[in-house]
């Protein structure tokens, strides 16, 4: 008579076994409708899931989190079963849901294209219709295998035999006639997918990922709860699309990227003056906070990546080369480099904290096929620092730099933070009495904020747990950017020592600390957000000054070179084209100031100031003009000016 314990805390008692079905029918047909699946004793099973005995058990309904994967997998079965009947022959392998939908990997002599998905969709639309049981059934090892293998399902044959050990038994999936290697769990019926789905392109991939393997052809798709969040994220991708980075680069001339150098990035004159204006920002925040700047050598002996532990971690993703019988690399990040700046000198007590910051390039042997524009390159700079203090001053030194990162990102324009503390990974250094210390600290740092924080455990550092800052921006995308680590281990490893008040011998603390992350991949995130058309502050060019005949050449001379000496990033255009033919082709490039110049304005000494927005703002002094310009600058993008 097993006891049911529900998540209100409730308690059912049934005289037999009771599915989950049941146990949802017991509470109302209505819940019984919509049930999807269940959560017994905390793990995620079918719908048809027999409990035996006392459990906890939640019924899981479109409404919950867990319901996205059950459908995205359901719809890469579907879709599997779609393919199966409209081109017989076809071979399955395997078939996940990941992050905003599923794909399937199809074995086929002719490889699927784009234009096979409208038909394979309109299928697996019909087989929703069908509303099939969707039925899980246990059978041997041996048996599934000749299953398969009369079906002529190589693959799958592969998958049970490399995966299933020999003395256990295999789970199977069917929808009508077709069925599946897979351990589930599924919704109960094809029907319960619903309209919310969509197939979405065609890519090749290799079996099993190893590029020695056959190439098989993938198909992506996309799976929600309804049409109407189908529609958002389709929206979304639409507008994703118009603000790729890599595009917009290219139309405003920002940089590129070419075969002979992978991963890295040639910026142009306006790129760079976007990641000028970015790092000066960073910098005169860092001489703020008290930081002292200094740059360490890109290439370092070997012996000093493997005392410091990142040999092991990252020897794989490490540039080398080697010189007069020494093997170097080309350093993947800063802080072993930043520890032997430490180090110069005996330090004291007094002479903690110590803040050193570098805009350090790095380089990582990313797979070519990760690379992506600037949000996954092989050659980055980080806005790196690192504290080194006392125990004593770890939490006030955490405690300034998650204010710091909360007043740069909104002068960025990001407001919408999350946060989340990632604990001790599986492969780390150090023992577990100084990993509970640091993930203890990073802890009561971020309560004593009172900051909404999420745990990731063992999505730390190999050498310290951290704090995580995710951005997200005007699509509602994520963006990893800041972090602080605490480092208990790396000093040690690294000889760093300082006097203490005691006249001993201490080992400090040491805190990793990024704001940006990678300056590239943040500038990426820039371009996307803005979608090129950045604040006047980080605006490659601020504002172009046009004539309307040549009579007003001169005076346009003049005032290009007020607005320069002030500091102001101020094109010219004096060509003979109409006004209008020169304003929309400067509000294309994402210009945001138009300063216009006839006769009128020659007479008067000023300039007819439009924005890229369409805005008039009529005539302008210059006096005055350089006021509204200081005033925008210095505001960024935390107030709008008024006439």
């Amino acid at each position: 008579m097993p006891v049911i314990t529900l998540p209100d805390g409730s308690k059912r008692e049934f005289e037999h076994p009771v599915t989950v079905l049941a146990v949802a029918q017991s509470i109302g047909p209505g819940l019984a409708k919509a049930t999807l699946a269940g959560k017994v004793n905390g793990e995620l099973v079918d719908a048809s899931y027999e409990i035996n005995d006392d459990a906890a058990v939640a019924i899981i309904t479109s409404k919950n989190e867990e319901a996205l994967a059950l459908m995205r997998h359901d719809a890469a079965h579907i879709m599997a079963q779609a393919v199966q009947e409209l081109y017989p022959g076809t071979q399955v392998t395997i078939g996940p849901a990941i992050e905003n939908g599923f794909y399937y990997d199809f074995a086929r002599d002719k490889p699927f294209t784009d234009e096979d998905l409208p038909v394979i969709e309109e299928r697996m639309r019909e087989i929703v219709k069908r509303d099939l049981p969707i039925v899980r059934e246990v059978v041997d090892r041996d048996a599934a295998i000749r299953q398969f293998a009369q079906l002529g399902e190589e693959y799958k044959v592969q998958i049970i035999q490399d995966i299933i050990p020999e003395d256990e038994e295999v789970s199977i999936y069917r929808q009508g006639d077709w069925f599946d290697v897979c351990r589930g769990p599924h919704m109960p019926s094809t029907g319960k997918l619903g309209k919310g789905f969509k197939l979405m392109k065609v890519a090749g991939a290799y079996w099993r990922g190893d590029s020695s393997n056959e190439m098989l052809t993938r198909i992506y798709g996309t799976a929600w709860p309804d049409k109407k969040q189908l529609n958002q994220y389709l929206h979304q991708l639409e507008e994703a699309e118009k603000r790729d980075h890599r595009k917009l680069a290219k139309r405003l001339d920002y940089f590129h990227m070419q075969e002979e150098a992978p991963g890295m990035v040639f910026w142009h004159d306006k790129g760079w003056s976007i990641y000028l204006t970015v790092q000066q920002y960073i910098r005169d925040k860092l001489r703020q906070h008290n930081y002292q700047e200094i740059h360490t050598p890109q290439i370092v002996d070997r012996t000093l990546w493997e005392k410091s532990g990142h040999w092991d971690k990252f020897g794989e993703m490490m540039f080398t080369t080697h010189s007069e019988n020494r093997d170097y690399a080309i350093k993947p990040m800063n802080c072993p480099c930043h520890i032997q700046v430490f180090n110069q000198g005996l330090k004291s007590y007094r002479d903690l904290p110590l803040r050193l910051a570098e805009f350090g390039s790095c380089h990582r042997n990313e797979p070519s096929g990760t690379l992506h524009g600037l949000m996954r390159v092989r050659n980055f700079v980080q806005d790196d620092a690192h504290i080194f203090c006392t125990e004593e001053q770890l939490q006030e030194e955490v405690s300034a730099f998650i204010d710091l990162v909360y007043e740069v990102y909104a002068d960025f324009g990001f407001t919408d933070i999350q946060v989340a503390l990632s604990t001790r990974p599986d492969q780390r250094v150090g023992d577990d009495a100084a990993w509970d210390k640091a993930e203890k600290a990073l802890q009561v740092a971020l309560d004593n904020k009172q900051l909404n924080w999420k745990l990731q455990p063992g999505e730390g550092a190999f050498y310290g747990p951290k704090i995580e800052f995710v951005l997200r921006d005007c699509l509602g995308r994520e963006w990893q950017c800041g972090t602080m680590q605490v480092d208990f281990s790396m000093p040690g490893r690294l000889n760093a020592q300082y006097i203490a008040a005691d006249d001993s011998r201490q080992v400090p603390v040491m805190l990793h600390r990024a704001i940006l992350g990678s300056m590239e991949r943040f500038i990426g995130i820039l371009i996307e957000e803005h979608e090129g058309k950045f604040p006047l502050w980080l605006a490659p060019v601020q504002a172009v000054i046009l004539n309307i005949t040549d009579k007003q050449a001169g005076f346009a001379q003049k005032v290009q070179k007020i607005l320069t000496d002030k500091g102001f990033k101020v094109e010219l255009d004096l060509r003979n084209e109409k006004i209008g033919y020169k304003i929309r082709e400067h509000i294309i490039q994402r210009v945001p100031y138009m300063l216009v110049i006839g006769d009128q304005e020659l007479e008067t000494n000023t300039v007819a100031v439009r924005t890229r927005d369409g805005e008039n703002h009529g005539a302008m002094s210059m006096e005055d003009l350089v006021e509204r310009f200081s005033a925008e600058i210095a505001c960024r993008g935390h107030a709008v000016l008024e006439d």
